[in-house]
């Protein structure tokens, strides 16, 4: 446990983090890589315990599109079922005599229903029937009407479009070192006043018991007027840097973890978006520095931001 007390002792600790002190009642990471809280809930309803807007606004768009999908291919057989099960001589229009047949064409109208189509092929008879149907056609007005709202929500949800290197780096700065992590818009959009924020957890010994201890990481430049670059983020480690007795070896050693903030205005949303990310210490990378990831064209108009080399860095000697 030596290396616990190499911790300098002037770093400004963090008390408004909103994590615990007590190490003992955490598992994993603070927060994953993209930046959401590492919680999972217990003790409450699943159906309570889930907000279905914000989950099928945030899904990844594939399983978007599969629930959609699903949810439109389920919905049908069901009535489908339903109107074979009542009889589909009150169907007018069905004129299959194999089950199967019967079964698709009694699925088909439904589709239509649900979509209030209506090509007018088949036409329900029976009060029954005509009132499965008048259920249907609402349901599925609804449905879409549900639909067309998370289409739009995910389609006009601001977001902020930045990404971060996948390593936070320890690299030469003047006469030291600091910590440097790297970020980049990647979409045409215009950033504008950002202001990032960094903070580490650290798990250190005090009072002869371990305990999380928070502190705010002092950054060469913490807003920038306008992001259309890549900006990284420098920590200079200084006497007054929690990093500052640190060598390589402990960053290996010690239990640690490095959150970033970012908040930027977008002028498309007029907004301002968030967007956070977090580096375990094994994702520190000691002694290199990131490659330039933006150039001049070949006709010098204009500047080439490459975006595959955001994660590109080389070795260096400390």
């Amino acid at each position: 446990m030596a290396f616990l007390k190499k911790i300098n002792a002037k770093a400004k600790t963090d008390s408004n983090t909103g994590f615990g002190v007590n190490p003992g009642s955490y598992g994993g990471r603070f927060l994953t890589k993209n930046g959401n809280a590492n919680i999972k809930r217990t003790g409450i309803g699943f159906f309570d315990g889930i907000s279905w807007f914000h989950t099928m606004v945030n899904i990844p768009r594939w399983k978007f599109m599969l629930i959609i999908l699903l949810f439109y291919f389920v919905v049908n057989l069901c009535f489908a079922t339903v109107y074979y099960l009542i009889g589909v001589e009150h169907l007018k229009g069905i004129n299959a005599e194999n089950a199967m047949d019967q079964f698709g064409q009694a699925f088909f109208f439904s589709i239509q229903t649900y979509t209030t189509v209506g090509y007018g092929h088949i036409s329900p008879s029976g009060f029954l029937t005509s009132f499965v149907a008048a259920f249907e056609a609402l349901f599925g007005l609804l449905s879409f009407a549900i639909a067309t709202g998370l289409f739009y929500g995910r389609f006009s949800m601001p977001k902020a479009f930045l990404r971060f290197s996948e390593n936070a780096l320890i690299a030469p700065y003047q006469s030291g070192t600091a910590l440097m992590i790297r970020m980049s818009p990647y979409k045409n959009t215009h950033l504008t006043d950002a202001e990032a924020k960094m903070t580490v957890g650290l798990t250190v010994e005090e009072n002869g018991k371990m305990v999380n201890k928070f502190y705010n990481l002092d950054l060469e430049l913490s807003k920038i007027n306008a992001l259309t670059l890549s900006w990284t983020l420098v920590h200079p480690i200084t006497e007054s840097s929690p990093f500052y007795n640190l060598s390589k070896e402990d960053y290996v050693n010690i239990k640690g973890e490095i959150m970033v903030y970012v908040k930027v205005f977008d002028d498309r949303f007029s907004t301002t978006v968030v967007k956070r990310t977090s580096y375990i210490f094994q994702e520190v990378v000691y002694g290199a520095k990131f490659v330039p990831m933006f150039s001049r064209s070949h006709d010098d108009n204009h500047t080439l931001l490459h975006l595959n080399k955001l994660n590109a860095f080389e070795n260096v000697a400390i």
